[in-house]
């Protein structure tokens, strides 16, 4: 039985700051450990930084360099627009002058974020750029821009050589983690253990509506950014399910963010897709999973 969060086996920052550990060489990390991308899809910085300054994420704070969340600026304002530019290496930048070298890039002269530790990919997006190396690509979807019924819900799904996406997994879902966390121990039950994983999920709960997250309200009371963070405490609840399956295999690379924030009354804005600076400024963190066989 898990009766505490493991510690994870990345470099630390500055206790408490949300500075960023030194980067690692991805040269050295791709090819050798399977890789976990994790979008905590709308989630706020500010949400995020008070929950675990409070102790109320447990199971992530035990993680993230110094305790704290890095403040990045994400790359799009919306879903879609986020993820196109992640998959193309283009992660949440850090928020202080720059210019950051980048963990992954695409080849093209004249990159000024491309440096001697990024990994670097010759084909059009980092996804397909794993499979080359031999990865494993799966996708397990959240958000409807990752719901297959719909042509446009296909282009990021059709990117990875698996991916998966049922209602149980979407932003109405009261039990949406759990389920994806469930498929995502089904994909790494299910590969051979010689072959390298990148899996990435879309988490969705922190989207609206997240109302049913915070006990006793119901939908008349709506969203607000204390329902945001009842949201955020529940996919804490059972992140430690995929990190240990992430780790069952053999170490694991990890990133977890956010692709955009969310506004809820903010100088009069509700929602995202929109310039403001919570939905610009975003949670990130990298960190290292440690090889563990699972206990039974």
């Amino acid at each position: 039985m898990r009766t505490a969060p493991a510690a994870a086996t990345s470099a630390v920052g500055d206790p408490g700051s949300g500075t960023p550990p030194p980067t690692p060489d991805m040269n050295e990390v791709v090819g050798r450990d399977d890789l976990l991308l994790v979008t905590l899809d709308t989630l706020r910085h500010d949400v995020a930084a008070r929950l675990a300054a409070e102790g109320r994420i447990p199971n992530l704070a035990a993680h993230l360099p110094g305790g704290a969340w890095e403040r990045r600026h994400a790359p799009g304002s919306f879903t879609y627009a986020s993820h196109q530019a992640m998959f193309a290496g283009f992660l949440p930048t850090p928020e202080g002058p720059g210019p950051h070298p980048r963990l992954f890039a695409a080849r093209f002269p004249g990159s000024e974020t491309t440096a001697g530790r990024t990994w670097v990919f010759d084909t059009p997006d980092l996804v397909s750029g794993l499979a080359g190396a031999g990865y494993r690509t799966v996708c397990v979807g959240g958000v409807g821009f990752f719901n297959k019924a719909a042509a446009l819900g296909s282009v990021l799904p059709g990117m990875f050589q698996e991916s998966h996406w049922e209602p149980e997994f979407g932003v109405a879902s009261p039990t949406s983690f759990e389920a994806q966390v469930a498929c995502a121990e089904r994909v790494v039950a299910g590969l051979p253990r010689d072959r390298r994983l990148f899996l990435f999920l879309n988490v969705s709960a922190m989207h609206q509506p997240n109302w049913f997250h915070s006990p006793g309200a119901t939908a008349a009371n709506g969203d607000s950014s204390e329902t945001h963070a009842a949201a955020l405490e529940y996919v804490d609840r059972h992140v430690g399910r995929l990190f240990d399956a992430m780790r069952s295999r053999r170490r694991c690379f990890v990133i977890v963010c956010s692709d955009h924030g969310t506004t809820y009354g903010d100088d009069g804005y509700t929602g995202h897709r929109l310039a403001h600076e919570a939905v610009w400024t975003v949670p990130y963190a990298q960190f290292s999973l440690s090889h563990e066989e699972p206990t039974g």
